[in-house]
């Protein structure tokens, strides 16, 4: 079971407490009216959903019931760092967790083949 930390409970609580709510900073079109059906496309619809560190948004569904934004390892499922939604990306110190694990998927599976 994963704990996952709440930036405003202020505390670590079961994965069971909360719901993943998609990719996090996803910038909305000033003028969404004057883009093309392409362009709406792709920002309502089209999401990176990358290998290695992500940044997503997650709600605590049975608890305070607020957002929040987590930067998370989708190879480990490791959070490196939750914080408050609104606040713009945290820049996480450069401790090569991600690409490191990531490399070590990678030489496992293909040990498995």
């Amino acid at each position: 079971m994963l704990l996952i930390h709440c930036p405003y409970c202020e505390e670590d609580r079961s994965e069971l407490e909360f719901r993943w709510a998609g990719e996090a900073h996803i910038a909305r079109p000033e003028n969404i009216a004057a883009i093309s059906d392409e362009e709406f496309a792709e920002y309502f619809f089209l999401r990176n959903n990358e290998k290695g560190l992500t940044y997503e948004r997650w709600r605590h569904i049975h608890g305070c019931g607020r957002f929040f934004n987590a930067a998370r390892d989708t190879v480990s499922d490791r959070f490196l760092t939750t914080y408050k939604a609104g606040l713009p990306k945290q820049v996480l110190p450069e401790t090569g967790a991600s690409e490191k694990t990531v490399e070590t998927y990678e030489a496992t599976e293909g040990d498995a083949r």
